[in-house]
């Protein structure tokens, strides 16, 4: 039981940016761990849901930002300009390669590959930032990284190719770098950037996808995906960057992989092996003692 003056001193420590940055970042994961679970209930292929929910993101945050218009900070200057359209561009093709990779490769492959954007995050952040990694945050990156192994090797070879496999390297590389990048630019607008993503990722799965072909409840659970649940995990994943180093928001991405298949054995009751709780475990405990540790030292730092 929290007694009141543990209770204080958490209050305390998310009066400052860096523990609100955590939070932030924690409730967009949580936000969008429940993707697994509304992709199983669409029971479509990839692709037709790539479609849907791109466009259904791009329709619902357009009209967001149309709304919120007036209180949107907009770039001043043409290489800014050019930055964000190429921020956006790169979230919708880093969408499609998730698909592409997850088609051509075993998911155990991908996921254990793209467990590795935290690293990526912490060099470009130190490379173009100058931001030093934290101990405490290299020490979650690594065993979060070894319990993305452990949930994931049970799973079995599924003899991955190397085109999938790149995919997903791409893909880890390309997470680091946005975040990065929104780290360093903390004015882009949000709503429009994440608009043109799902424009983009529509786009490039409309060749490969049938989007009329799909029975009548699954365009529900795809409407729920794109109207709601997609822009508002992405709306807060990309404000974290703002309060947080990127390779702590990085971090919290991998929380999706031990909460995503625990929604889906809660609700569809598939199996949840013992390696995804071993692996599981690993993985908040790391992600849940940096937090605890930074929030610690706000204590001290805030009062």
């Amino acid at each position: 039981m929290l007694t009141t003056q543990n209770r204080m001193a958490i209050g305390a420590g998310f009066d400052n940016p860096h523990a609100r940055g955590m939070l932030i970042a924690a409730g967009g994961v949580l936000v969008l761990s429940f993707d697994a679970l509304l992709i199983r209930l669409a029971d479509s292929s990839a692709w037709n849901v790539l479609f849907w929910r791109g466009w259904f993101v791009c329709l619902s945050t357009m009209l967001l930002g149309i709304c919120l218009r007036h209180r949107q900070q907009w770039p001043d200057s043409p290489v800014l300009w050019a930055i964000a359209i190429a921020t956006g561009v790169a979230y919708g093709i880093n969408a499609s390669l998730f698909v592409f990779s997850i088609s051509h490769t075993s998911a155990a492959n991908t996921v254990v590959i793209l467990a590795s954007s935290p690293l990526f995050a912490a060099l470009f952040s130190r490379i173009f930032l100058g931001e030093k990694v934290k101990r405490r945050t290299l020490v979650s990156i690594i065993v979060s990284i070894a319990g993305v192994l452990v949930v994931f090797a049970g799973s079995g070879g599924g003899g991955g190719h190397w085109q999938g496999d790149l995919a997903a390297l791409v893909l880890a590389i390309g997470m680091g770098a946005m975040f990065t990048l929104l780290r360093r630019l903390p004015s882009l607008p949000r709503l429009p950037l994440i608009a043109l993503s799902g424009a983009v990722a529509g786009l490039i799965s409309w060749p490969l996808a049938e989007p009329l072909s799909l029975p009548a409840e699954s365009y529900g659970w795809l409407a729920l995906m794109g109207l709601v649940q997609i822009p508002l995990a992405t709306m807060l994943i990309w404000t974290a960057p703002k309060y947080l180093p990127s390779a702590e928001v990085s971090l919290f991405m991998l929380i999706e992989t031990v909460l995503g298949p625990i929604w889906v054995w809660l609700v569809l009751g598939e199996t949840t092996s013992v390696y995804t709780l071993v692996g599981g475990a690993a993985i908040l405990g790391a992600i849940g003692g940096n937090t605890w540790i930074a929030l610690s030292q706000n204590r001290r730092r805030y009062g």
